[in-house]
């Protein structure tokens, strides 16, 4: 007699399992997450089975040599670049990002791509009608691009489709999070029905030596939906950033196996479809006020790559109790850290006005270098007088206010240097290779000696 399926209450956040509902979940702490699942046995395609006996495993060393992963160029170098210079085949990559920011369409250009070099691209849709891929294609003029397609959400079938003829080269599935398996008694999108899915392909991928791209629904707070264990799973994991209002793209590698992570790509959204920005410092720069107060360029690194952006900074007398502090591309808490810092150590009392910080073009800095240049920004828009408008800034400042040295300075400046720019503040400590920079250092080494320059210190 077969044994009756185990009901278990599952965690959509976090994944963790309960035996019996409760409206809190113990290992998250998210409430009304536990929704009730089926364990009918192990996802198809997984290698595993109720009687399946171990077997020893010859143990290995780490003397041995190593060849690098082979690498396929996607056709776009901005996506090559983010990946680590191509993709491997047999490497899973997860691709996460809000609705309609180009997701499709970028997997949908790199399946052409790839099919007009002699490459095999199978393109699953689980979200659109064929005829729908169609017309996307046929906007994007890639309509005579041999790419296999369907629009199937079965998991079984899919595995099926993929086994019937050669491997191909590349797969693409949009999205993971549609696909179900007739294994489990759950409903599709649920945790473990995207962690069969998932499973069930990669081991597909790694078999078969064909590249996996998967499709990732995100939450409001812009973290892929599910469990973490999906990201854990894949071999590397992207994400599509930007305001929906701009037609800028950042893609951005947080996980990469094959690659350096932080790596990103910068696309602008055209009528035909998602375009290469050889020089993002260029565009971020290009529309900039330079007599405007409150405006500092901030050189940055992404990556590997150098970029400038320029941060901005408004500072308004407040009709408010408590004053506004709002933040678009950056901390917070940073923020209020370097206004405390301004006021303990420098002696300029924001107390009273609304600051507001943006950061221009719909990128998101996380450095701490970028402190120096927001505080740069902060006095300006404070005092009211404009930044040296040929100058750029980086730097770590402490709670002492002391600023500290940054990673990979000489780069930054390069980038300055090539852009235009004639001046750089930068931390008193830290090696700088000045051999072919046309850029004059000012070394800052506390922020008074910055804030002394815009505005007056106790």
């Amino acid at each position: 007699m077969a044994k009756a399926a185990k009901s278990l209450y599952v965690c959509q956040a976090c994944g963790a399992t309960a035996t019996r509902w409760a409206g809190k979940c113990s290992a998250c702490g998210d409430w009304n997450t536990l929704v009730e699942e089926t364990d009918a046995g192990p996802p198809p395609g997984s290698g595993i089975t109720r009687q399946s006996k171990g077997r020893v495993i010859k143990l290995e060393t780490l003397i041995g040599s190593a060849e690098e992963a082979p690498r396929f160029s996607t056709g776009i170098m901005e996506l090559d670049r983010v990946t680590g210079g191509g993709v491997v085949p047999g490497s899973a990559i997860l691709i996460g990002g809000e609705p309609g920011i180009g997701k499709s369409t970028l997997l949908l250009q790199v399946a052409a791509h790839l099919a007009r070099r002699g490459g095999r691209s199978i393109y699953f849709s689980g979200e659109e009608a064929i005829a729908q891929v169609r017309l996307r294609a046929g906007r994007l003029g890639l309509a005579d691009a041999q790419v296999g397609l369907a629009s199937e959400t079965n998991l079984s079938n899919i595995l099926a489709t993929l086994s019937d003829d050669r491997p191909p080269d590349l797969v693409i599935i949009d999205s993971i999070q549609t696909l179900w398996a007739d294994t489990l008694d759950a409903a599709p999108g649920t945790v473990s029905q995207v962690r069969a899915a998932a499973l069930a392909l990669i081991r597909y991928a790694k078999m078969a030596g064909a590249a996996l791209l998967l499709v990732g629904h995100v939450t409001k707070d812009g973290q892929i939906a599910g469990p973490k264990v999906i990201e854990h799973m894949v071999d590397t994991v992207l994400y599509f950033e930007g305001d929906r209002g701009l037609p800028y793209r950042i893609l951005r590698a947080v996980k990469n196996r094959f690659g350096p992570s932080d790596e990103i790509g910068v696309f602008e959204m055209v009528t035909g479809g998602l375009k290469e920005v050889a020089n993002p410092s260029e565009l971020f720069l290009g529309d900039r006020d330079s007599q405007s107060p409150g405006a500092a360029v901030f050189a940055g690194i992404e990556g590997t790559r150098p970029l400038l952006v320029e941060i901005q900074a408004l500072v308004a007398p407040s009709g408010l109790g408590t004053p506004r502090r709002a933040v678009v591309g950056w901390d917070n808490n940073r923020l209020a850290m370097l206004l405390a810092v301004l006021d303990a150590r420098c002696g300029v009392s924001f107390t009273g006005h609304d600051v507001y910080l943006n950061v221009a073009g719909g990128l998101k800095i996380a450095e701490p270098a970028a402190d120096l240049a927001a505080a740069a920004a902060l006095l300006s828009a404070m005092t009211g007088v404009p930044l040296p408008h040929d100058a750029v800034f980086f730097g770590e400042v402490s709670l002492s206010g002391a600023v500290r040295a940054a990673a990979m300075m000489t780069p930054r400046l390069k980038e300055a240097s090539k852009l235009g720019f004639s001046q750089a503040f930068l931390p008193e400590s830290g090696e700088v290779d000045t051999a072919g920079l046309k850029v004059s250092l000012s070394r800052i080494a506390h922020l008074k000696s910055l804030a002394a320059t815009v505005a007056p210190c106790n």
